[in-house]
Parts: structure tokens; C-alpha cells; sequence
């Protein structure tokens, strides 16, 4: 698979995996023998980035996702890229599906949290680490400070903001610079590419998470989906209900289409779209199956002209969509 660099200067391929859907958010976790032989195949495929977190998992088990990557990853450590998080934890008295987030980043609670990473993780520093969330009670200069601290001490590499607005970025990289945001990012849900302008002033990469909307944009679901209420989000996402598949069927008919000329999947003409856009977007898509992430790879190799891509954009913008699932309730 093709590379691209994050900032200054973190090769990753062209496409990551997002890994979380393995063990949260998208059903009951995933076998973890499964999982490993997944991430395993990963690997094999060209994907030489790989994102977890520390709070992907269950009630039961929180940290699992990272345990996973850590034990599929470990024989194969000093060819990729591993991106985690910190500075939220989930709200256990909530009994919603999608619990909110409580966040969490003093610097006390940072430095425990990377510890712990390195430790399931199996490694002595991790390349990208990211701020989940904006944290209101603590100024992000000294979350920055504490990166920088954590950089010179070796335990880190890279550092990252995730769902962060331009005030927090530019702020943030005064102090330690930034290497990537992670933010939403897909055709139906495009509200942060005003940030592009700051990314490219200050040298900064987009790492795209749910690019495919939660995997609507496949176009492998219909009025019949039905999803796991006790495990699933997608089973509270808006653009999953029966109205909303109606309200899409434009969106699908486009991508459908272009697929057909491509000789490619919507899905992969989803990621390409972003991909032909800026040379600094890493889409981190997720899956549970070998032959999605065959395909989700093979979006790196599909070429959509500026013309091409700007059509695109064109229709988006005037076509009706469904709402889309924008993101968990943060508490304050």
C-alpha cells in the first residue's frame, strides 16, 4: 500500500485500520483469537497503521481493544504505527448503549494513562497519542506541556488532538507541536473541512475516523438492518433508521454509479473521495472481515481526477441526507 506522511514526518499507510469496532461499539467484541488473526491479515495487506484507545472495550473489560492490538502487534512492532488515546472514561451509570464521556485530562490522570497503554500495548513508546477529547477544566497548553514532556522522555513520539476546533489546535501547537488531529470525517459529515486551511498553514494531518459513516456509505445495509441494542451504537444512529434509507437513496444512487465506472465499491469510492482530496488525510476505517479490509485497502489504489473529486463535492452540497451520527455526549 501506498504511504503518506502525518506532519512532519510519521509514515503511515495510506489507509489505517481503525480497531475499535474489534471489541466496542459494533456489536459483542469480537473472538480475540479472531481479532489478532485480523490485525495479522492487516498486516500482511500493506496496513502499517493501526488506532486504538484506551477505553475501547466493555463494562467488563474497558481496556481490551488495546490489549488485543498489543498481543496482535507485537511480533510486527517496528513496522507500524500504533495510535492510541487518553483523557476520557465512560459514564457506567448511564444505561444507554452509547454511555456519554466524562473527560479527563490532568496531567496526573495522563501520566497513568500512558503507563498503563505501554504495558497492554507491549512496547516502550507509542507513536501517535492523542487527546480523545477537549477537556474544559484543563487549558490544553498543558496537556501540550505534558506531551512535550512525554516526547522528551521517550514514551512518546507523535501527539494528536481528536474532535479538536481550530482555537484548541493552534494554541495546542504553540507549545508542542502537533502532528494530527483525528476528527469525523465522511461525505456525510464534512463540517470539519474548514479546518483544512489551519492543517496546511501549520503542517498538521487529518486522520479521518468513521469514514464511512459507520459503515453506511458501503451501501451493504437496508430497512431490514437490525442491530444489537446492547452492544451496538449504530443501533441509536440516525442515518441507520428505515426513514433515513429512504432519505439517502440519492447519496447511495452516486455512489452506486461511480462505483460501477471505477470497476470499485461505494465504500471505496467513499475513501478514495477524501484520499484524491488532500494528500494529508489517512482515512482509519474498521471491520470484522477479511474481505473488507481487502477492500477498504485497495480504495489507496483508485484515482478520482480534482474534477472528479469537485463533482463530487457539488453534488453533496445540494443533495438531501439524512442526519448522521455526530458523536457521544460529553459531560462537563
Amino acid at each position: 500500500m501506498e504511504t503518506r506522511i502525518l506532519g512532519k514526518d510519521l509514515k503511515v499507510s495510506a489507509v489505517g485500520l481503525g480497531c475499535m469496532g474489534l471489541s466496542h461499539a459494533y456489536g459483542a467484541p469480537t473472538e480475540k483469537k479472531e481479532a489478532i488473526r485480523l490485525i495479522g491479515q492487516a498486516v500482511e495487506m500493506g496496513y502499517t497503521f493501526f488506532d486504538t484507545a484506551e477505553v475501547y472495550g466493555t463494562s467488563d473489560n474497558p481496556h481490551e481493544n488495546e490489549a488485543l492490538v498489543g498481543e496482535a502487534l507485537k511480533e510486527h512492532r517496528n513496522h507500524v504505527v500504533i495510535a492510541t488515546k487518553f483523557g476520557i472514561h465512560f459514564d457506567e451509570t448511564s444505561p444507554e448503549v452509547n454511555k456519554p464521556l466524562v473527560p479527563d485530562s490532568r496531567p496526573e490522570v495522563i501520566r497513568a494513562s500512558v503507563e498503563a497503554s505501554l504495558k497492554r500495548l507491549k512496547t516502550d513508546h507509542i507513536d501517535l497519542y492523542y487527546q480523545h477529547r477537549p477537556d474544559p477544566k484543563v487549558p490544553v497548553e498543558e496537556v501540550a506541556g505534558v506531551m512535550s514532556q512525554l516526547i522528551q522522555e521517550g514514551k512518546i513520539t507523535h501527539w494528536g488532538l481528536s474532535e479538536a476546533g481550530e482555537e484548541d489546535i493552534r494554541r495546542a501547537h504553540k507549545v508542542c507541536p502537533v502532528t494530527a488531529i483525528q476528527n469525523r470525517y465522511s461525505m456525510m459529515a464534512r463540517w470539519y473541512e474548514k479546518l483544512f486551511p489551519v492543517l496546511e498553514e501549520l503542517n498538521i494531518g487529518y486522520v479521518a475516523f468513521s469514514p464511512l459513516a459507520n459503515g453506511f456509505l458501503t451501501a451493504r445495509y437496508n430497512q431490514n438492518s437490525v442491530f444489537d441494542r446492547t452492544y451496538d451504537y449504530r443501533s441509536v444512529m440516525p442515518q441507520f433508521t428505515p426513514e433515513a434509507m429512504e432519505q439517502n437513496r440519492e447519496l447511495l444512487s452516486m455512489l452506486e454509479s461511480m462505483a460501477r465506472e471505477k470497476e470499485a465499491t461505494p465504500g471505496q469510492i467513499s475513501l478514495a473521495w477524501m484520499l484524491c482530496k488532500k494528500p494529508y488525510i489517512v482515512p482509519i476505517p474498521g471491520t470484522r472481515k477479511e474481505a473488507r479490509l481487502k477492500e477498504n485497502a485497495g480504495a489507496a489504489g483508485i484515482r478520482l481526477t480534482p474534477e472528479e473529486v469537485a463533482a463530487l463535492d457539488r453534488a453533496l452540497d445540494s443533495m438531501k441526507m439524512s442526519g448522521v451520527f455526530g458523536g457521544t455526549e460529553t459531560k462537563s
